[in-house]
């Protein structure tokens, strides 16, 4: 842990502390909050992650059926700054379409290219829509992601928490947010928690309902976020747009990226 997330943890506690939030629920927000990697656009660091325009893929592997989101540098991320188990090195390429969704497990959103695997440009021709817009992601933040509220008084109290119990998460997440507790400003997150306009996606993979057989429930603590990409103001049709990548630790730790859920959701 940096000095800056002690400081910043240690400042939380003393402004919940001072608008009298309990000590107890202060630090279970603490405790859930996890490591995440925020990339954005600017700076005049390393290329970490390359998003739009075509991807490059090793030869003679399937395309895949949406259009290219971007690609991370593996070996470009802070060492254990996402609290994942991606591999060192190589790239990961992200996939989505820009209609809304909820289908769940999805083999080819994410493919994982191994470290001197031979690439080339490779358009997507059957993905329905023009690549996205071409962007360098080359600013980095690592710091601690909050739940959602919301998320957290279901975590934290059940199903169907009390109005109280929704209000103290508000106040927690009011409190976390006055000392920076936010995320900065970012276009692709890796690791931590969601930042969703309607639903958690890991609490959707979790339970699933009718929606999608595959995902039944079992091992639910076992979900996680993987990615989440901002569309930005070049997909005029999704208003607030997301794209969510939810993967269990073990199919993470095994690479079977095939297994990976996701989500498409706008405000």
């Amino acid at each position: 842990m940096t000095d800056e997330t002690v400081d910043r943890l240690n400042r939380f506690r003393a402004e919940a502390t001072s608008r009298g939030l309990p000590s107890e629920e202060v630090e279970e927000w603490i405790r859930v909050a996890l490591p995440a990697v925020y990339l954005a656009e600017g700076g005049d660091g390393p290329l970490v992650a390359r998003a739009g325009g075509d991807p490059l893929l090793p030869h003679g592997v399937p395309k895949p059926s949406a259009p290219f989101v971007a690609a991370v540098d593996l070996a470009a991320l802070p060492p254990g700054a996402t609290g994942l188990p991606l591999p060192a090195d190589g790239h990961l390429l992200f996939f989505a379409d820009s209609e809304v969704s909820i289908k769940g497990q999805v083999p080819d959103a994410v493919m994982y290219v191994p470290a001197g695997t031979p690439t080339a440009p490779s358009p997507l021709e059957d993905s329905g829509r023009k690549p996205y817009q071409p962007r360098e992601l080359r600013t980095v933040w690592h710091q601690p992601s909050a739940q959602m509220p919301e998320s957290f008084a279901i975590d934290r109290w059940g199903d169907f928490p009390d109005d109280e119990h929704f209000e103290l998460a508000d106040e927690l997440d009011d409190a976390w947010a006055h000392v920076g507790g936010y995320r900065p400003p970012w276009a692709l997150q890796i690791g931590g928690h969601p930042v969703s306009p309607q639903n958690d996606p890991v609490h959707y993979a979790r339970d699933p309902g009718e929606a999608d057989s595959s995902a039944d429930g079992e091992d639910a603590g076992d979900w996680a976020l993987l990615a989440t990409w901002r569309y930005g103001d070049d997909v005029t049709e999704l208003d607030s747009g997301v794209a969510h990548w939810v993967i269990r630790h073990r199919d993470l730790a095994a690479r079977r990226f095939d297994r990976v859920h996701r989500y498409v959701e706008m405000a």
